[in-house]
């Protein structure tokens, strides 16, 4: 089982966390350490999770993180999870 991410995911992470890093580093390095440990447990809590409010498919879930929500689709084919963005709420 792999988790993957989308350059989309990476270019929207990488702007959020410059935004607040520049309010609280030490806060900012929390939530992306706390993000990084979500992500990592997401296989074995997916089937919890809501149908994500952004697509219309019951393989797309929303990860609701701190004010954020990510949306991660399962591709049952390659038996994978995709991280497709962050945005906030």
């Amino acid at each position: 089982m792999k988790i993957l991410s989308t350059k989309t995911f990476e270019v929207q992470l990488k702007d959020l966390l410059k935004e607040y890093i520049n309010i609280d580093f030490s806060a900012t390095k929390n939530y992306k350490l706390y993000l990084d440990t979500v992500i990592l447990n997401m296989p074995t809590k997916f089937h919890k999770l809501q149908k994500s409010i952004y697509f219309d498919d019951e393989d797309i879930k929303d990860i609701d993180h701190q004010g954020h929500l990510i949306p991660v689709f399962f591709d049952k084919k390659n038996n994978s999870y995709i991280i497709l963005g962050i945005v906030k709420k």
